[in-house]
């Protein structure tokens, strides 16, 4: 699958969050995300979205995660834009949903782009959402 890259980030504009691959723990990651969105002055509608995004992408990656697993969260913010990438270790013969299913309609339809890449035991979603022009 691909990889999202939007303008680059300095170190100051990263966040890192981990917590338990466990449901209960995917408000911390929705509530960092909404945030994050709001510093970048994004619309409320914009902010809904994104927090709707990332919580659909961490529910793909928890069904997929091992036992006892973290997940990583990594925030990338820009000008314009916020970059969420979020990781997890996969049980054996994992696979993410393919690029047609629901799941992924609902990933593209709600941010700028979506990618996902599965490797070395390791399954990460990146979503992009590029904040709406101001006139």
């Amino acid at each position: 699958m691909t990889q999202l890259t939007g303008q680059p980030a300095t170190d100051d504009d990263v966040v890192h969050l981990t917590v338990p691959a466990d449901g209960g723990y995917l408000g911390v990651l929705r509530t960092a995300t909404a945030g994050l969105a709001a510093r970048l002055q994004f619309a409320l509608d914009e902010i809904e979205d994104l927090r709707i995004a990332v919580d659909e992408a961490c529910a793909m990656l928890l069904a997929i995660a091992t036992r006892d697993a973290e997940l990583e969260c990594r925030f990338a913010v820009t000008d314009d834009a916020l970059t969420v990438e979020v990781t997890v270790p996969t049980v054996r013969g994992a696979t993410l949903p393919s690029e047609s299913s629901f799941a992924w309609k609902v990933l593209t339809a709600l941010t700028t782009g979506a990618a996902a890449r599965a490797a070395d035991g390791r399954a990460t979603i990146s979503l992009l959402t590029r904040r709406a022009s101001r006139y």
